[in-house]
């Protein structure tokens, strides 16, 4: 089912826009003109995920060594730290199995549409 959640400028760049959809809470992220929609409810500790922070992270490399990447890609639970891909909700580099849930964002007219499964 489809939800129309507001304009596209309403969503700030790399902070959240959140709404609530059939008692859900879900944060709506705007990051170098690409939209990603993350349930607002961290796995771990049921935190509110969408005050955590979008940024990158960094990498696993070798001694010595350290690696920034995933620039823009990652949401940083406000709580724990806990680290989401936006794209996929997957939490990074083995920390847990649990993921948080993601939902399709389309733009028509400027208009944001949200796809609840």
């Amino acid at each position: 089912m489809e939800h129309h959640v507001g304009h596209v400028t309403q969503i700030p760049e790399r902070e959240a826009l959140i709404v609530t959809i059939n008692g859900r809470s879900i944060g709506i992220f705007k990051v170098d003109g690409r939209l990603y929609a993350v349930k607002n409810v961290c796995p771990h500790k049921q935190a509110p995920l969408c005050r955590g922070t979008v940024g990158g992270t960094m990498l696993p490399s070798r001694p010595g060594e350290l690696e920034f990447g995933l620039d823009g890609g990652v949401l940083k639970c406000p709580w724990h730290g806990w680290e989401f891909d936006l794209s996929t909700g997957e939490c990074l580099f083995g920390v847990s199995d649990r993921r948080v849930a993601t939902y399709p964002v389309e733009v028509r007219d400027e208009q944001v549409y949200l796809k609840l499964r």
